[in-house]
């Protein structure tokens, strides 16, 4: 009786999990599970009233179904609509005898059909879908992607498949970054030269930045005709998105100014630009220039029935300005305090032509700078207080901040990763947002329009390369945006997202398996540190190796963290069956005496460049100088001071610390370093100290001499550079600091 009693607990367990474990992304807000299945037809009935558009859509993407219309007295096997309700919203009913469409418009319809063809993917091969009442609307207006064709181009047929994949996941929003300084990507009629000459440039940047290398190779002229950008927003129209397009603004104009140059503060000549980052010369805000600037708008907005029209805003050095006489005189004339009150100047006037055409402008948060313009939407990148300005001030804002949304990040073990941008943004950091930020009360959160993710193409090179940096971190993003995100469940949220990698595999998407690879955590011990290995399969398949050799089906099993006792380096992999599943992942640590202590920061990193916070300097492990990924810790404007408790009073004769420089991304080399010990934590005394010269010819690589030390604290001050100067990337702007491991021998 006991075994017959655990078999039908068993099996009821088995019916429940099976029932209430649907393969949905982005998972409805609710799911009712009732009695019975629908069995699934070879010949579909459709409802004659349902969309013509819609339905078309439903026929091609389960191919595997014949579909007719039927007639008015056939009942059975059908697919009803109903409009009711609000426009988002839908109530999918599945029943025995047929599956029931509710929703407000046929928008709502549409993201139904999203739902019901992945419920088809899930059961076709049992050939029945359990009954199930859903019902579901998203909890963000804004749910967008956002694609960058300036710095790389994707024709017209590979962006209508990036539409499609944003239909799929129930995005509503897509972001068209359509000009900056390496290429001006959009027909305007009125100034041909914009796409003859703008549209191209003399070669282009290959590599990691720091290479500074090229391939000489000419690249263009690419750029979309208006015929081709009205198709694309009919394309998009047709799935319910919303396409927004970026015509940059006051900066990022050099293949503007290449085919207009009296559109800038100096003569010129200029050329699209060849590398990748920001640039001095900007759009002068001079009449001229605004006359310019309305007529594109005017063409693009006859073009873009979207409410909103991104005007860019962001990185506008303001050097040119400085030195311009007609800029010094504007400001004088406005009453302005300096060059940021001369881009609030610049967006309002803008904003107030946009308004007057009957439609708004959303920009990156630097329009914040000198004051927001009245109506104006922010767009929130930097981290989350652009947003969180806009939202308290009234303004609608979308968040995509750079540390949870940027998609040309590295979403894997940078080693084994495709050359990126830099940072590190998982999928599990995406699926952990929250596009609310605490800081703000319940009214103030209404106007948090919704969540984007960003993809900049530098390193880009092509449309297979973009499936790759956005799937499956589109799949996260889908959820955020819907509202049914939960980070404590995030395993459950992997396991779905291992059965979409299947729907992509037979669409040929190139999807990252990153999800797959052993990850590397790195933990405090009591004698330093450990290295704890996890995968999103069964752990047992994880096999490692100590002493530089490959790991294989017969390596180490690893069961519990590894201790880092010394200088060492630790390979692993999954394996399944004897067979290699993932790549193998390599991590090198250099131990030293502060490696696994405690440390601490008086002040904390860019949101942007701060995975794994203070412990990150002294977890043992040496950032690569190529790879801005997860082992560096970034600060604008700020400087470096940790404080290192050794726990006890220990010798030590040699500090090191290592530095960044990348004067086209705004990162400086540090003005100076001190090096302090303490025994009680309070009273500091300085044993060493160096200026930017020594830091300079180290090049970066700082080891230093301070004699032999007995203490039990160590501090280290490493000085910001400051303000960047005149003739540089980002000139007057906040310069960047990037530092990874301190250490002490």
């Amino acid at each position: 009786m006991k075994r017959f009693l655990l078999a039908f607990s068993l099996l009821i367990s088995s019916l429940f999990f099976t029932q209430t474990r649907l393969n949905l992304i982005p998972y409805p807000q609710k799911v009712e599970f009732l009695s019975g299945e629908f069995i699934i037809p070879k010949n579909f009935k459709l409802d004659t009233v349902l969309p013509k558009e819609e339905t078309e859509y439903l026929k091609k993407n389960v191919n595997y179904l014949e579909f007719s219309t039927r007639t008015k007295k056939e009942r059975p096997n059908l697919i009803f609509w109903q409009l009711v309700g609000h426009r988002e919203k839908y109530i999918l009913i599945v029943s025995s005898e047929n599956i029931t469409i509710t929703s407000g418009s046929e928008q709502g319809y549409f993201l139904a059909l999203q739902t019901l063809i992945q419920l088809f993917e899930q059961y076709k091969d049992s050939g029945k879908i359990p009954a199930m009442k859903i019902e579901d609307e998203p909890k963000f207006a804004w749910r967008g992607m956002h694609l960058d064709v300036c710095r790389h181009f994707f024709t017209v047929e590979e962006v209508k498949q990036y539409i499609d994949y944003l239909a799929m996941y129930k995005l509503n929003t897509f972001h068209w970054h359509l000009t900056d300084d390496q290429g001006w990507r959009i027909e305007i009629k009125k100034y041909p030269k914009l796409t003859e000459v703008g549209a191209k440039r003399k070669e282009s940047m290959i590599g990691a930045y720091v290479d500074n290398t090229f391939d000489g190779k000419p690249y263009g002229p690419y750029f979309y005709t208006q015929e081709q950008i009205k198709e694309v927003v009919k394309y998009a129209q047709d799935r319910h998105i919303t396409v927004v397009p970026e015509i940059e603004m006051p900066g990022h104009a050099l293949a503007a100014l290449s085919a207009y140059p009296e559109l800038a503060c100096t003569k010129g000549p200029f050329e699209a630009a060849t590398k990748w980052g920001v640039f001095d010369d900007v759009f002068c805000p001079k009449d001229e220039t605004f006359n310019f600037l309305e007529n594109v708008l005017d063409e693009v907005m006859t073009l873009f029935p979207s409410q909103y029209i991104h005007i860019g805003g962001d990185e506008c050095p303001k050097t040119r300005w400085k030195e311009c006489a007609h800029c010094q005189e504007l400001i004088k004339k406005n009453k302005l305090k300096d060059e940021h009150g001369l881009q609030s100047y610049f967006i309002h006037r803008i904003e107030k032509y946009v308004n007057s055409k009957g439609r708004k402008i959303i920009g990156w948060d630097e329009i914040l700078e000198g004051g927001l313009a009245p109506n104006a939407a922010v767009m929130s990148w930097t981290g989350v207080n652009g947003g969180i300005e806009a939202a308290k001030s009234n303004h609608f804002a979308v968040m995509t901040p750079g540390s949870y949304c940027y998609f040309d990040h590295y979403q894997g073990d940078p080693a084994t990763e495709p050359n990126a941008f830099g940072g590190f943004t998982p999928l599990e950091k995406v699926y952990s947002y929250n596009p609310i930020p605490s800081e703000l009360n319940a009214e103030q959160a209404k106007y948090i329009l919704g969540v984007q993710a960003n993809l900049w193409t530098e390193y880009i090179l092509d449309f297979k390369q973009v499936q790759y940096m956005i799937f499956p971190r589109l799949f996260a993003l889908s959820e955020v945006g819907w509202g049914t995100s939960d980070p404590k469940n995030y395993k459950e949220f992997e396991g779905r997202v291992i059965n979409q990698f299947k729907i992509l595999d037979k669409m040929n998407v190139n999807s990252a398996k990153s999800i797959y690879n052993v990850l590397g955590k790195v933990i405090p011990n009591n004698n330093g540190v450990s290295y704890e290995l996890s995968t999103s399969q069964n752990p047992n398949g994880i096999r490692y190796t100590l002493d530089e050799t490959e790991p294989n089906a017969n390596s180490q099993t690893y069961q519990n963290p590894i201790p880092v006792s010394k200088s060492m380096t630790i390979k692993s992999a999954y394996f399944e069956n004897g067979q290699l599943k993932s790549a193998i992942s390599s991590q090198q640590f250099t131990t030293s005496k502060t490696t696994g202590k405690t440390i601490t920061l008086e002040q904390q990193p860019s949101e942007n460049y701060s995975f794994g916070g203070a412990f990150t300097l002294a977890d043992g492990i040496v950032g690569n100088v190529k790879q801005l990924g997860k082992t560096w810790l970034g600060f604008q404007g700020k400087d470096v001071v940790a404080t290192i408790d050794f726990g006890n009073k220990t010798q030590f004769s040699e500090v090191y610390f290592n530095t960044l420089e990348n004067k086209g991304s705004w990162i400086h080399r540090a003005k100076s370093a001190q090096i302090f010990v303490s025994d009680d934590g309070t009273n500091f005394k300085m044993i060493k100290e160096i200026g930017k010269d020594e830091i300079v010819n180290a090049k970066g690589k700082i080891k230093l001499n301070v004699g032999n030390q007995n203490s039990k604290y160590i501090k280290i001050k490493i000085e910001n550079a400051g303000i960047i100067p005149a003739g540089n990337p980002g000139a007057d702007s906040k310069a960047w600091l990037f530092v990874d491991e301190i250490g002490a021998n």
